[in-house]
């Protein structure tokens, strides 16, 4: 095999994997002045959409980017969400600018994240498929065949794969994807309908299977079902008429669907990498864990792994992350991985659950989920609004959590909220003295906020409180910067 080394080939970080996650990573990395190459396996777009669910975190994350209202206008918004049964969470009450899931198509979001990343600078190579991976201390090596069958090297500081539940990148760092599948033979299919869903998101489970229809939006549909008594090889063809029957036990109607133009079959598993950090390799999205698609938190757990990883990379690369920084990036999002797993793992047991004890808790369960106090938490932690991470022993109570969209002092043509002053992709500093940020140049942007706000808060790019303090002194102030920015005028 053909095999060429060029030293056009050194970047500063390569992913691997052009889905939501690698491709946010990438507009984050390019954004923040990263030389960034992506690695794509598939020659063009697939076809496999399975995501249709985006979360108001994940918006809120994208509204950091200033893409928000872009995807937003791809889709349609809905202010409940309906897990199983019964169930159904009640998002309107949710605090923050998107109370809402927007249900849109997965390559909806893949486009409008590949117009951000390559407008930033990051190269995009399809048809490139990485057959071999070499670490030391320095960088990583990616041996990669291009579309000629030429084997070329790309050599970069780190290398991230977002490269999906079969990840090339995961099994040549060795790393092990325990877990277990939760149900196979799942039918996929894109159809036309006669009737439309009374709700846009047709969903609906008995013990013996489970039925859901999303739509394109251009008079396509995309259905997926599960039957427990026809479980056939993933590569077996389906058969209309099993839909249908699925759609009729399940969903109560089968909508008049006809014409499929694409059908397959594929399982759904629950796994988890141990770690989602070996050396200058890191996992993100499916490669590093993967669920049952219950509540359609997948991809949405996937983009805030990037949007957690991509300024700490962005930070190494700079030279002024503080010590141990990378590390958190496991250390913050495994614990999420873990907790979304068991959530949408339970909530598909239970939507299949054959015997009358558990299909009498299965009743039990959806009534009690629509009690207030426990309908918000839900509502909170499948939103991912509830989402923080852990903070040192004695720190501000903000510290880890999830910053609201502050309103801000926007005078002077300044930013008048939270969220548009991160589209910088710098730390954002919300306190009454913003002079004391003046040393760390772009690294920080300081705010002043527009309400009686008396807590001075550090938001990190992501969106989340690095430190926080009442009425700190100029002196305290500067110490959190330092410690999460480094030394002042340092580029």
């Amino acid at each position: 095999m053909p095999h060429r080394t060029s030293t056009a080939n050194t970047t500063d970080v390569l992913v691997v994997g052009a889905g939501p996650t690698g491709l946010l990573l990438a507009g984050d990395l390019a954004a923040a002045g990263v030389r960034v190459t992506v690695l794509e396996r598939r020659g063009q777009e697939s076809n496999l959409t399975r995501a249709f669910a985006v979360h108001a975190r994940t918006l809120e994350e994208l509204d950091a980017r200033g893409i928000a209202d872009e995807l937003i206008a791809t889709g349609t918004a809905l202010s409940s969400l309906r897990l199983l049964g019964r169930l159904r969470l009640d998002l309107s009450g949710l605090r923050t600018r998107f109370p809402f899931v927007l249900i849109t198509p997965q390559f909806r979001t893949e486009e409008v994240l590949q117009r951000r990343a390559e407008a930033a600078g990051a190269v995009l190579l399809r048809g490139t498929e990485v057959v071999a991976l070499r670490q030391d201390a320095e960088g990583v090596e990616l041996d990669v065949r291009d579309g000629d069958g030429a084997t070329v090297t790309h050599r970069a500081r780190y290398a991230v794969g977002a490269d999906g539940v079969r990840s090339t990148v995961r099994r040549l760092v060795g790393l092990p994807f325990p877990g277990e599948s939760v149900v196979s033979s799942v039918m996929l299919a894109d159809v036309r309908l006669e009737r439309a869903p009374e709700d846009l998101l047709g969903v609906g489970a008995t013990g013996d299977g489970f039925g859901f229809v999303a739509p394109f939006g251009d008079g396509w549909y995309r259905v997926i079902a599960w039957d427990r008594h026809r479980q056939l090889p993933d590569d077996a063809p389906v058969d209309p008429e099993e839909l249908r029957s699925v759609l009729r036990r399940t969903l109560g109607d089968d909508y008049g669907m006809h014409d499929p133009r694409w059908t397959s079959r594929f399982h759904s598993d629950e796994r988890q990498v141990p770690r989602y950090r070996v050396g200058r390799v890191l996992l993100a999205g499916d490669a590093a864990h993967c669920h049952s698609p219950a509540g359609g938190q997948g991809m949405n757990t996937g983009l805030q792994d990037a949007a957690n990883l991509g300024w700490k990379l962005a930070a190494e690369i700079h030279g002024h992350a503080p010590d141990g920084l990378l590390d958190t990036y496991h250390a913050e999002r495994h614990p999420v991985g873990a907790m979304v797993l068991r959530g949408s793992g339970a909530l598909i047991r239970v939507a299949l659950a054959r015997t009358p004890a558990t299909r009498l808790l299965r009743s039990v369960l959806s009534r009690i989920a629509l009690l207030g106090p426990l309908a918000r938490r839900g509502a909170r932690l499948v939103s991912g609004i509830g989402i923080g991470y852990p903070a040192p022993r004695g720190a501000h109570p903000l510290t880890g959590r999830r910053v609201p969209d502050l309103r801000l002092d926007g005078r002077a043509d300044g930013p008048g909220r939270l969220y548009e002053a991160l589209r910088t992709g710098a730390f954002v500093l919300v306190g009454r003295s913003p002079q004391v940020a003046a040393g760390w140049g772009d690294r920080v942007v300081a705010a002043v906020p527009a309400g009686d706000l008396t807590t001075t808060v550090l938001v990190r790019p992501d969106g989340y409180a690095a430190w926080a303090a009442e009425r700190p002194t100029t002196e305290e102030v500067r110490a959190a910067l330092g410690a999460w920015l480094g030394e002042p005028g340092k580029h």
